[in-house]
């Protein structure tokens, strides 16, 4: 007890330092917070970003004249939820942002579908608890479910492309699960294809591409030493072959390898799919992030996505019913008999002339 007294005193802290003070009205909107706040471990702090962005956002909500009440709980990988639960103010919350973990899920959603308080699964979990539960909305895309967007998105947007795979020799890599659905939706809708290997000779790796029509490049890997080596054979292909012509598809991981790489990744046309993008020269990221410095005296964490930013997205999203986002869009579609589960897909393309455009499907 003492540890949570301790904390609520932080909490507060936190609070006053957004210039966020208690304001209790009856038109005044109670959002909850029930994640892990605290020092302990890397969740922990990661959360602690995320809610100062809802503090953020909501700082910006009461200028504009919304009254909102926010009531915050640590609710450690440990602890009980239904204790959390039992605290004053928790079933009198419009929303509640939580929870970061799995076993926590059930007991939250319940206890939201009983007050009718609307529920917000921001990360990772797992379970169907959306499906059952019409209070929940889960912004947590599994990686089966984004897959299947982008394949989707491949055979619609590249329709006039020829595939081709290349094999890369990376035995750590998960991403054999992506390549292969792709494969066999391409053979179910009779699309033709071409593998190849990153260690195959100029002549076989050349042998892989079309012609007379774009290619589209997708490799087995989302590790940055492979798509430099993929990059570096694909110079030579194209120092020898003046007529192909190629289209990158990536993998979110490489958003985070753009900034050493936006020239090649422009030269091959690359499109990569994503549920977020982060433009660091946007006025209005940029201006949030001076909002964060100066209020909690340091700068955000770097992170893909950034934690608080995401924060501050699904706080104006869900509090103050703004679609306009930072770095985070959501497109919730209902469950069949449950809550609401994010949609989001968008193509981030590198332009051959240099630009970047975010196609948010």
């Amino acid at each position: 007890m003492v540890k949570n007294i301790k904390y609520i005193i932080v909490l507060a802290a936190l609070c006053l330092c957004c210039g966020i003070r208690a304001q209790i009205t009856q038109k005044a909107l109670n959002v909850g917070i029930m994640l892990p706040l605290h020092n302990v471990d890397g969740d922990g702090r990661r959360m602690v970003e995320y809610y100062r962005g809802i503090l953020l956002a909501v700082e910006k909500l009461k200028q504009e004249g919304t009254s909102v009440n926010v009531h915050a709980w640590n609710v450690p990988i440990d602890a009980d939820i239904r204790t959390t639960l039992l605290q004053e103010g928790a079933k009198d919350c419009n929303i509640i942002f939580g929870p970061l973990y799995t076993k926590q899920v059930a007991d939250l959603g319940n206890f939201c579908k009983a007050y009718d308080i609307k529920m917000v699964i921001p990360f990772s979990i797992s379970g169907n608890d959306v499906d059952k539960n019409t209070q929940i909305y889960q912004v947590y895309q599994s990686p089966d479910d984004f897959y299947s967007a982008t394949i989707q998105h491949v055979v619609e947007h590249f329709a006039n492309y020829h595939p081709v795979i290349i094999d890369c020799n990376d035995t750590t890599s998960r991403k054999g699960t992506f390549t292969f659905a792709l494969r066999k939706i391409l053979e179910q809708k009779k699309i033709g294809y071409d593998i190849t290997n990153l260690n195959s000779s100029a002549e076989m790796f050349a042998r892989a591409f079309s012609l007379t029509k774009p290619n589209l490049v997708i490799l087995n890997t989302g590790r940055s030493p492979e798509l430099t080596a993929a990059m570096n054979k694909l110079d030579m292909l194209v120092a020898d072959n003046k007529n192909v012509q190629i289209a990158l598809l990536g993998y979110t991981e490489w958003l985070m390898y753009a900034k050493y790489n936006k020239a090649r990744f422009a030269k091959y046309n690359a499109y990569v799919p994503t549920n977020f993008y982060y433009n660091e020269l946007a006025s209005q990221t940029m201006e949030l992030e001076e909002r964060y410095k100066k209020n909690f005296h340091h700068d955000i964490s770097y992170a893909l996505p950034h934690f608080a930013i995401t924060g501050y997205d699904h706080a104006m999203y869900f509090i103050g019913n703004r679609r306009q986002w930072l770095q985070t869009p959501l497109n919730f579609k209902k469950t069949s008999g449950g809550g609401y589960r994010n949609k989001t897909f968008m193509l981030i393309h590198y332009k051959p002339s240099g630009g970047i455009e975010a196609l948010n499907f």
